[in-house]
C-alpha cells in the first residue's frame, strides 16, 4: 500500500501528495485552474509503482490554502515547483500538466531548462488568448483580462458558489455529468481572488517565443471532441517553435482528457515515456 505524504503548511505555495516508488524515476503532476490533485487519480493508478509521483494541488485551488500574496501567481508557482525539484533532489522528473498546469510545465522548462525531464501537456497552449483573439499580444490582452479579473473578484459567498455550479463552460470541458459536478465543487472550494489572479496571468502571458528554449521532448494532447478536425492546427501552430514536440489529437475527449479518454491518453503516455505495460 502506498504511503501518502501531504504537505499542507500555512500559506504554502501548493499541497503535495507523494506516492513513493523506490528506485523509480520521478513524475510531477500539476492540475489546472481550480482543480484538485485527485484529477490525476486514474493516471496515478495506471502508473503506480513505475514512477514516484508527486501530485500537486496549487494554493488557493479546491480548498488548498491560498498564497499570502496572490499577485504574479503563475510566476510564484513556477519558482515554487522549481525550488521543490531542487529541494527533493528529483532527477529530471517528468512533468505532466493539465490546462493551467500544462502552461506551468512549459514555463518551468523554459525558465529552468536544467530541471525537468520529458513534458506531457494535457490540453494547454503557450498563449491562450490568441485562440479567442487571433493576432492578440500579451499587452493587447490586458484590457479584457482586467475586466475578467474584476468580474471574478466581484463574486462573493453564495454568489461565487452559484457561479461555479452553473458555469456553462463545464459543458464544453467535460462529457459526463458526474465529472462536471466534481469540477464545479472544486470551483466552489477555490479562492476567488486566486482564480482571478491566475486567469489574469494566464491570459496575459505569451510563451510562444519561449518554446525554442525548451529542449525536453514533449507530448501534447489536443482535446477535439465537438471541434472541427482542423482545430488541431491551432495547437501545432502555437508549439511550432518547440523541437521534438508531438501533438496528439484526442477526438473523443473534451478539455479534461483524463476523464473523457483515459485509456488512449495513458497508452500514448506509455509509448512516449517508454513505459512497459
Amino acid at each position: 500500500m502506498n504511503t501518502l505524504m501531504l504537505l499542507a503548511l500555512l500559506a504554502a505555495p501548493f499541497e503535495v501528495e507523494v506516492h513513493p516508488a523506490p528506485g523509480k524515476p520521478a513524475m510531477i503532476l500539476i492540475p489546472g485552474l481550480s482543480s484538485h490533485g485527485t484529477v490525476w487519480d486514474a493516471t496515478v493508478g495506471h502508473l503506480k509503482g513505475r514512477y514516484e509521483m508527486h501530485v500537486l494541488t496549487l494554493g488557493g485551488f479546491a480548498g488548498a490554502t491560498p498564497l499570502a500574496d496572490r499577485a504574479n501567481f503563475l510566476a510564484q508557482q513556477r519558482e515554487a515547483v522549481a525550488a521543490y525539484i531542487r529541494e527533493k533532489k528529483l532527477a529530471k522528473p517528468v512533468i505532466v500538466g493539465h490546462s493551467l498546469g500544462g502552461f506551468l510545465a512549459l514555463s518551468i522548462a523554459a525558465k529552468h531548462p536544467e530541471l525537468p525531464g520529458p513534458l506531457v501537456i494535457v490540453d494547454s497552449l503557450p498563449f491562450l488568448t490568441a485562440v479567442y483573439q487571433p493576432g492578440a499580444t500579451a499587452e493587447s490582452a490586458r484590457s479584457y483580462a482586467e475586466s475578467m479579473k474584476s468580474m471574478t473578484l466581484a463574486q462573493k459567498g453564495e454568489g461565487w458558489a452559484a457561479y461555479n455550479r452553473a458555469n456553462p463552460v463545464l459543458g464544453f470541458w467535460l462529457t459526463r455529468e458526474e465529472d462536471r459536478a466534481r469540477v464545479a465543487q472544486w470551483g466552489v472550494e477555490s479562492d476567488a481572488a486566486t482564480v482571478a489572479e491566475a486567469m489574469f496571468d494566464l491570459m496575459t502571458t505569451d510563451l510562444r517565443e519561449e518554446m525554442a528554449k525548451i529542449g525536453q521532448k514533449t507530448l501534447v494532447f489536443a482535446a477535439l471532441k465537438g471541434m472541427p478536425a482542423a482545430a488541431v492546427e491551432t495547437y501545432r501552430a502555437q508549439f511550432a517553435g518547440l523541437k521534438g514536440v508531438s501533438v496528439e489529437p484526442m477526438t473523443e475527449a473534451r478539455h479534461f482528457v483524463m476523464y473523457d479518454d483515459p485509456e488512449r491518453m495513458h497508452a500514448l503516455m506509455d509509448e512516449f515515456l517508454g513505459v512497459s505495460r
